[in-house]
């Protein structure tokens, strides 16, 4: 019986060692189905479909990261924000949708913003035709990212990479296109700068 507890301790180890050396376990594994099933949809959060004769469609070849520019304090309803913003975006400035095909809250909870087959928009000079626009609430020139959201951005970013064949170098943030602005914010920026999230996206790819 002794000899049994050991045995069993001793391949409970082994098993520990090798599922960490692994990089994860396979429960830790980024699954594309169960993520894009996780992302509440704009009909969940209470948007409306936008006037299809308007949109222009496109071809997504890069991964473009946005901030939303603007204090999110704690505690703010982000399905009250989505709406307000939709409504804006649409009797404001006169574009179809909100701007951005996925946003990300304070929780790393992923919504559905504009569908991701029509370009997004912007107000600066950049052309976001076949670019797949993610935006994290939230004014990353005064505040830090936390943690659900850093992790919420690689996984939107990955699951965007797999299912649009969109190399990992592609992945950029609105300053790389923009000389007029400072978004997705110093404090957001410096992930995409330093290869963060580039890494972390060629890391899941690759398992």
């Amino acid at each position: 019986m002794k000899n049994l507890i050991k045995y069993s301790v001793l391949f409970f180890i082994f098993i520990s060692v090798t599922n960490f050396l692994s990089g994860c376990t396979a429960s830790e594994q980024f699954s594309s189905q169960k993520f894009e099933n996780a992302i509440i949809t704009a009909q969940q959060w209470g948007g409306t479909p936008a006037v299809d004769s308007l949109a222009k469609k496109h071809t997504i070849s890069h991964i473009t990261l946005h901030h939303q520019g603007e204090p999110f304090p704690k505690g703010k309803d982000p399905i009250q924000y989505l709406r307000n913003l939709q409504t804006w975006s649409r009797r404001d400035k006169h574009w179809i949708d909100i701007p951005y095909h996925y946003i990300i809250d304070l929780d790393g909870k992923v919504y559905e913003g504009r569908d991701i087959k029509y370009a997004g928009d912007t107000n600066t000079e950049y052309d976001p035709t076949g670019h797949a626009l993610i935006e994290v609430v939230g004014n990353f020139e005064e505040v830090e990212p936390n943690q659900n959201q850093l992790d919420a951005v690689v996984k939107t970013m990955t699951w965007l990479a797999k299912k649009y064949n969109v190399p990992a170098d592609s992945i950029r943030g609105h300053k790389d296109y923009s000389s007029i602005t400072v978004c997705p914010g110093k404090n957001l920026y410096r992930y995409l700068e330093s290869g963060y999230f580039m890494e972390k996206v060629k890391q899941i790819l690759i398992k």
